[in-house]
């Protein structure tokens, strides 16, 4: 009789540090106070003002989601993340485990909003940040502040399938791309912090210092005052107004999304039960609560009328701008140098972000094709690389495709240039779409707040719904703890719950922008509806119960 070749299985090879650095990969403050600044002073100008305070609320809420996440996989360690946890906390109950399957299809489908979006703002926003660099040295080609949207769309489709490459070849290669990718953004950015903190110290309001416009680099010098910026570090951490906070943590949650990255690594992990806990909770401290905190205290303490807020919202890459300022001051006039040497670091942490991210969306849907809950094909690793081959090909397709949008649309919506700066761009290849008249650009949404608002709504829904798991998986288990199991848990699910609501909220309120909120809420319903019938047609296809009569074994 012939035997039925058996198919190839992952192979543990990562300890403590190997996971934790794969999830800092993702959680990178290089990469996210490079680009998501520009987000958050524009998006919902002006409540930039409580942009540290909104990061800190998003932490708060990260930190009871990652409490959740490190306990589930004390429990069950295994690859599938989220998607995993909600089958086994469902089946391990008296009543509960009826829904066993509708509760791991539901969390498993939201989780692609987030990781099957996600790596489309971050190969995007490699596209906008090799836009800024070429423009700062081809300025008759490409405008630095406002470079062509082709150009950026183009770099985008690139970036997509060459990290996807990285992905296919194996784990391990990431993992050692990473180790040093974090070590090189961390240093870099803390010393462009000490750089910020002292120059503001030795800038006080009156004085006489460098200004750099966002939109036609021109530096000049100026007399440094308050508005629209900061008047004192307490002003930086202060909320301001509650709705600005809620505006600012409905952004800020991209910057932490990834601590949860590592539990899907379950069968890649040695010691998955001790390492993967351990994992979680360190890679969010190190990045979140240190590295971003200090470094958008820096970034927010620097900026004064000199260089505003108005001027950040206006460029395609403030902390650059910034850094060129820094750099001219302190530096002996090597601002453009400086900008350039830190811009190398961000790049190498937007790899290893998107790195990291594709690793992850393409194991939680490798869990559910090997278990038919979506195309079988999708649950086969390659035969040498022992990697997710097809679902990261498709992810890159997908990754593409989003990058290239919201980068064509970069300077649509809030963003939109003046007619006047419009004029005066170059006319070439690189600005043949994505830069028309200001009325047009500005009745669009605007692409990458779309694409981020979009990983936002859905990594809101999978952290809400893992925190319930989480209380699902305790209720009957020996080990249940109060604060743990059930407020801490409760807490998180509220916050994320909220933060959804939010996107309807704030625009009936009038806070912000209402096209991106709005269409991103509709589109992930339209992605929620898709789910329920393919859900269904499929159980039917292959005579699945929805809903368990007896407890499986």
């Amino acid at each position: 009789m012939a035997q039925v070749a058996e198919q190839p299985k992952m192979v543990p090879t990562l300890g403590l540090t190997g996971v934790t650095v794969n999830a800092m990969a993702l959680i990178a403050p290089g990469a996210f106070l490079w680009i998501t600044f520009v987000v958050q002073a524009g998006y919902a100008y002006p409540s930039g003002m409580a942009m540290w305070a909104g990061i800190f609320a998003a932490l708060m809420l990260a930190y009871a989601t990652a409490i959740s996440y490190s306990e589930l996989a004390k429990l069950y360690p295994g690859a599938g993340s989220s998607y995993f946890f909600a089958e086994q906390a469902f089946l391990s109950k008296t009543h509960a485990y009826r829904f066993a399957r509708i509760a791991k299809f539901t969390i498993g489908w939201a989780s692609h909003l987030y990781y099957w979006v996600y790596p489309g703002a971050m190969v995007a926003t490699i596209g906008i940040m090799i836009g800024y660099i070429v423009g700062n040295f081809a300025p008759n080609t490409m405008n630095s502040g406002t470079p062509g949207p082709v150009f950026m769309a183009m770099v985008a489709v690139i970036a997509a399938f060459g990290i996807a490459y990285i992905a296919f070849r194996g784990v391990n290669g990431s993992t050692m791309v990473n180790i040093a990718i974090n070590g090189i953004q961390i240093t870099a950015l803390l010393f462009f912090s000490a750089l910020a903190i002292a120059y503001r110290l030795g800038h006080p309001d009156g004085s006489h210092g460098l200004a750099l416009d966002g939109t036609t680099k021109v530096l000049h010098y100026t007399f440094s005052g308050d508005t629209p910026a900061h008047p004192s570090a307490w002003s930086v951490i202060a909320p301001h107004n509650f709705s600005y906070v809620m505006l600012q943590a409905t952004i800020a949650i991209f910057l932490l999304v990834g601590f949860e990255s590592v539990t899907a690594l379950g069968e890649e992990a040695k010691d998955p039960k001790r390492d993967i806990p351990r994992g979680v909770l360190l890679s969010l401290t190190i990045q979140g609560l240190f590295c971003y905190m200090i470094e958008y205290f820096s970034a927010n303490y620097f900026m004064s009328s000199a260089y505003s807020l108005a001027d950040a919202k206006g460029s395609a890459a403030p902390i650059g701008d910034m850094m060129t300022i820094i750099g001219n001051a302190l530096l002996g006039g090597h601002g453009q140098a400086f900008m350039m040497i830190e811009a190398l670091t961000v790049f190498l942490a937007l790899i290893g972000t998107t790195l990291s991210c594709i690793n992850t969306g393409a194991r939680v849907t490798y869990a559910m094709g090997r278990d038919e809950e979506v195309p079988e094909h999708f649950g086969l690793l390659h035969g040498e690389n022992l990697t997710p081959h097809r679902t990261i090909w498709t992810l890159a397709v997908i990754s593409a495709i989003l990058g290239a949008y919201a980068a064509l649309y970069f300077f649509a919506g809030g963003s939109a240039p003046d007619d006047k700066t419009i004029a005066s761009l170059p006319h070439n290849l690189w600005y043949a779409v994505g830069m028309s008249s200001n009325a047009s650009l500005a009745a669009l949404p605007n692409g990458l707040a779309l694409v981020t608002l979009i990983s936002n709504f859905g990594t809101f829904i999978v952290y809400g719904l893992t925190n319930v798991c989480c209380i699902v998986a305790y209720r009957e288990h020996h080990m249940f703890h109060g604060l743990k199991h059930m407020l801490i848990p409760v807490f998180g699910a509220v916050a994320n719950f909220a933060c959804m609501a939010f996107y309807i909220i704030g625009p009936i309120e009038g806070l912000g922008s209402v096209k991106e909120p709005l269409m991103a809420v509709g589109l992930s319903a339209i992605w929620g509806i898709y789910g329920a019938i393919y859900f269904t047609r499929n159980s039917r296809k292959k005579g699945k119960a929805t809903i368990l009569v007896t407890k499986p074994t």
